[in-house]
Order: C-alpha cells, then sequence, then structure tokens
C-alpha cells in the first residue's frame, strides 16, 4: 500500500507539501484532495510520469487528462488560443470545479491531451492542490484518482483501496466538498458548450454567458476525445447498478433481486419507503442536489464494500439542478 500522509485541508504543512513535490520532481504520482474528488497528480511537462497516470489507471491513451494551474496567467500560458468568452469564464468560475478546454499550446505533451489539440484547464480552489501546484512551480496532470471507469474517490481510502501501490504517495485531506466532478466546458472558436455536466451548475454558467448545454454524449472505445467522462459507462462500482423511476419501484426491484438470493443496495431520497426485504441495505441520500451529489460516491463505494450484487438507484428529478447526478448514475448503469 503507498505512504498515506493526514494533511490539514485549510492549512496544509508545508513539509508535508514539500515532500509530496520531491515525489512529482523525481517522476512520482501523487494523489491529492480537490474541491471535486481525488487527483492522480504527475507533473504535466514529465512525458515519463504522464505515461504512469494512464498505466496506473489503465486509462486507454487517447482520454485526456486535466492540467491544473494556479491562476487564468498560467492557463494561458498553456493555450494556443485564448478567448474573450474564456476570460469571462475564468473571471467568475476560478479558482474553482470549472475545466474549460482550449486549444492546446506546442509546448504541452500531447499525450496530456490524450493526443488531441485541444487542452483542459482548471484552476482548483482547494487549499491542498494550490499548495501543490505551487510548490512544483509547474502544471499538474490529474484525472480522478481511481481505475478507469471506476468510481471516483471521495476520501483517501477510496484512493489506497482503488489504486494501491501505483500511487507513489496519497495526501489524506479527508472527504471533498462537491462530491462530483468539475464541469467541463469546450469555448473553443469563441463559443462555449457544456462535454460534462459537474459541480457548476448550467444556471450558474448561464449568469455569465450563453452557454450550450451539450452534455450527454459519448465517444467510442479509441477514439479522441477533448474531455474525459465521455464514455458510455463510467464512474461505475463494482456491484451492477440498476436506475428506478420511483422509490416504490425501486424497493421493488430490490426486494425481487435479494428474494433471489443476492444482497442488494438500495439508494433512495424519499423517506416514504423505509421498509425492505431481508438481505437489502438500504441507503437515503438528501434530496438537495448538491448534498445528494456530495454523498453518492461515498455512498456507492460503502455498498460495494459491504460486498452487494447490485445496486437499485431511485432515478433524481429530471431538472438541470439534478443533471450532472443524473448524468453519473446513467453512465453508471451501463453495461
Amino acid at each position: 500500500m503507498p505512504p498515506v500522509v493526514s494533511v490539514d485541508p485549510k492549512e496544509p504543512d508545508p513539509a508535508v507539501i514539500a515532500e509530496a513535490v520531491r515525489v512529482l520532481r523525481r517522476g512520482g504520482l501523487v494523489a491529492f484532495p480537490t474541491e471535486t474528488v481525488y487527483g492522480l497528480g504527475a507533473s504535466a511537462f514529465d512525458a515519463r510520469a504522464v505515461d504512469r497516470v494512464f498505466a496506473a489507471k489503465g486509462r486507454p491513451p487517447t482520454h485526456p487528462l486535466i492540467a491544473h494551474v494556479l491562476d487564468s496567467g498560467e492557463a494561458r500560458a498553456l493555450a494556443a488560443s485564448w478567448s474573450q468568452l474564456a476570460s469571462m469564464l475564468a473571471g467568475a468560475f476560478w479558482p474553482g470545479p470549472l475545466t474549460m478546454i482550449v486549444d492546446r499550446g506546442e509546448q504541452v505533451p500531447a499525450a496530456v491531451s490524450g493526443g488531441a489539440d485541444s487542452i483542459a484547464l482548471r484552476v482548483p480552489s482547494h487549499p491542498v492542490a494550490r499548495a501543490l501546484i505551487a510548490a512544483l512551480g509547474a502544471p499538474i496532470a490529474a484525472p480522478s484518482a481511481n481505475r478507469y471507469q471506476g468510481l471516483s474517490p471521495t476520501l483517501a481510502a477510496h484512493v489506497v483501496k482503488g489504486l494501491g501501490d501505483a500511487v507513489d504517495l496519497v495526501l489524506d485531506g479527508g472527504p471533498c466538498d462537491a462530491g462530483v466532478e468539475s464541469t467541463v466546458v469546450d469555448v473553443r472558436a469563441g463559443e462555449a458548450r457544456v462535454l460534462r455536466p459537474g459541480a457548476v451548475s448550467l444556471a450558474r454558467l448561464r449568469h455569465v454567458a450563453a452557454v450550450e448545454r451539450g452534455g450527454g454524449e459519448t465517444v467510442g472505445d479509441g477514439a479522441p476525445r477533448a474531455s474525459p467522462g465521455m464514455d458510455a459507462r463510467h464512474y461505475a462500482p463494482r456491484a451492477r447498478l440498476l436506475v428506478a423511476e420511483t422509490w416504490q419501484e425501486a424497493r421493488r426491484m430490490a426486494d425481487g433481486l435479494a428474494s433471489s438470493g443476492q444482497r442488494v443496495g438500495l439508494v433512495v431520497h424519499s423517506r416514504e419507503g423505509t421498509a425492505a426485504a431481508d438481505g437489502v441495505v438500504v441507503r437515503w441520500l438528501p434530496s438537495d442536489p448538491a448534498e445528494y451529489a456530495r454523498l453518492i460516491y461515498r455512498t456507492l463505494h460503502e455498498l460495494d464494500d459491504a460486498g452487494v450484487d447490485a445496486i437499485v438507484a431511485q432515478a433524481v428529478p429530471d431538472d438541470e439542478a439534478w443533471w450532472a447526478v443524473a448524468d453519473r448514475l446513467e453512465r453508471a448503469a451501463s453495461f
């Protein structure tokens, strides 16, 4: 197992950050908390270290990583072009859980972008992530710190469980605040389009600029893509996940699977149905979309750890506030 070092999520110890930087500078991989999920970081200009990220995750080389930087000036330095629209969104949402797709500058290794001419850029707000980038003095290329297509980690324990000694160091800064990944917006050609819904809602984006909804697209195996999270199957627990439209249907499905001898997890956000058959592990999540998002991955990890064979989830409301969560459940249930 990799070494795990606790770090204050608000005021990280400079000595801990310095040790993590030493790991990165020698080509190692460091898992660290962000405001969304834990990232698996490598120095973005170290081609061998970037290759190790793909190997550790089992991630296809055509899937881009996100380059994490300290501010919009550093982001612009990695871009071949930078629009007024990019500046508007950066001014409104950076630092924070927004990733922007722009044209990649020649100085950025193509491997970081999965071979594409674009690059995904983010300025995180989490103090640990920011301290790490500042001390390294270079961008950190980091996808989520989990195996390819698996559940994203919102706790350091999830990283250790999923990646083991493929990681050289894990910084444990406690639970992540948002619990789902960043929103990805393509701002090339002076237009904005969501490629992956996430922690920044579409409503908030549209307060700043005209943003097309997009999202929901899938890209075939081996095909290049501008954004992470575009596989039909993604963010999935080990157990088979099924989505039911109502809590009543979800409970019937869970009870039916349990009656056939399976151990089942049931995830609902309605309190009406409290009873379930023997062999069903029930988890209630909040009816607020942000709180639900914060807990959904953690809950699915817990059900996997409990050894369930299947998980039945009540569908979330069909409105934009729940878009990111609905996207994650849909992709996790694809098989």
